[in-house]
């Protein structure tokens, strides 16, 4: 599974570039289609950043990356939150 997402994590960040640079580059008396590059475009941005962070939490989770180092909580910050 984790190898379909960093496929999908590559084709996604692929797609984002390209559309984005499209959308970037085009005619602007072209509206619709730099508007469907954009739309293209957040949806790659969209998927990659998903796959990227399932990714981190994944090889987190199986020792790959050690987890960040994240400060404790004070006893304020546990009665308050």
């Amino acid at each position: 599974m984790a190898k379909l997402i960093a496929i999908l994590n590559v084709v996604a960040w692929s797609g984002f570039w390209a559309f984005g640079y499209l959308a970037v580059t085009t005619d602007p008396d072209l509206g619709s289609r730099m508007v469907m590059a954009a739309v293209l475009a957040a949806v790659g941005g969209g998927l990659g950043l998903w796959a990227w962070f399932w990714l981190v939490r994944h090889s987190e989770e199986i020792g790959y990356a050690r987890a960040p180092k994240r400060a404790e909580r004070t006893n304020d910050e546990v009665e308050i939150g």
